[in-house]
């Protein structure tokens, strides 16, 4: 049974003629008729009496044209409430956020995405990778913000933009002197990186060609980039960090830019994909992109780094 067949007993009914129902129908006369055969054999009733002129609904005919009105009308509701659900930007929204991009990117665009869509109300998380993967899975969160590709069927992406890695120096460095840093030059040993479980870690350490963090003498757990700088500041080795991090240090003496090609961290809004909003993602999509730097939009030949 098909809502086709349901929509050519129910044309008609409404005409009692074969030709014009498909012609109202836009097909065959000939297909029509053969569909609705097809319907009666398989529901094992006879839905008009061919005998009569003009044509006429048997008993059981009628409720059967009566039901398919029904479900033809529950279709048609079916489909403006999932047109509805795309378009609309309303209802309450569960974020995941990894913590290298949360406090760097969120302040950038929350306050224009509020104010252009006042009906969204936004439960976000700062979750490592692999949280957030799983939550988007088991569906307790709705959006996420992370590095890709991940490669996943059951994930969509939607690149937002490519974010290079810059070197964090202590004034005093010996690389002080360097405009451009070639990555093959850095040593493993001084290099400060993010604890276990963080994406950004070993996207670091994958620059530095070691999968080791530092033995500089002490062994620090840190979640914070800003800890980090602050260790780097005060001469303790070096590290890396994400560019959105550093916008308005960009012209520091602790800042290099490494040489081309540049590594870099493609940032992405990740969903489900079965996630239907999508005037809200396109939404997302456009405010960032207008609230970062322009070039961080520019897909360069880079060497792309991935979340683990």
């Amino acid at each position: 049974m098909t809502l086709q067949q349901l929509e050519y007993v129910v044309a008609l009914d409404q005409h009692r003629h074969y030709v014009t129902a498909a012609e109202h129908c836009f097909v065959s006369q000939p297909n029509l008729t053969m569909q609705i055969k097809r319907l009666e054999d398989e529901l094992g009733v006879r839905i008009f009496d061919r005998d009569k002129k003009p044509l006429v609904p048997t008993e059981v005919g009628r409720e059967v044209i009566a039901r398919s009105r029904q479900i033809l009308r529950e279709a048609k509701r079916l489909v403006e409430f999932v047109n509805h659900e795309k378009e609309a930007v309303e209802g309450e929204f569960n974020i995941g956020i990894i913590p290298t991009l949360a406090p760097y990117l969120l302040p950038k665009f929350l306050p224009s995405l509020m104010k252009l869509n006042p009906k969204i109300h936004l439960k976000i998380q700062e979750l490592q990778t692999e949280q957030i993967i799983t939550h988007l899975e088991n569906g307790m969160l709705d959006i996420g913000f992370l590095v890709t590709p991940l490669h996943l069927n059951s994930i969509r992406e939607i690149p937002l933009f490519y974010e290079p890695f810059l070197l964090y120096l202590p004034k005093n460095h010996r690389f002080i002197k360097e405009k451009l840093i070639v990555a093959e030059d850095l040593d493993p040993k001084e290099i400060l990186v993010l604890d276990e479980g963080h994406c950004f870690r070993d996207q670091a350490l994958s620059i530095c060609g070691s999968k080791n963090s530092s033995s500089i003498g002490f062994d620090y757990q840190s979640g914070s980039i800003e800890a980090l700088k602050n260790l780097v500041q005060e001469g303790i080795g070096y590290t890396l960090v994400p560019e959105l991090s550093v916008l308005h240090e960009l012209e520091s003496p602790h800042i290099r830019r490494f040489m081309h090609p540049q590594p870099v961290r493609e940032v992405s809004i990740v969903v489900h994909s079965s996630f239907i909003k999508e005037s809200f993602v396109n939404s997302l999509k456009d405010i960032i992109q207008t609230v970062v730097p322009q070039r961080l939009l520019e897909k360069q030949t880079i060497i792309g780094m991935r979340w683990n």
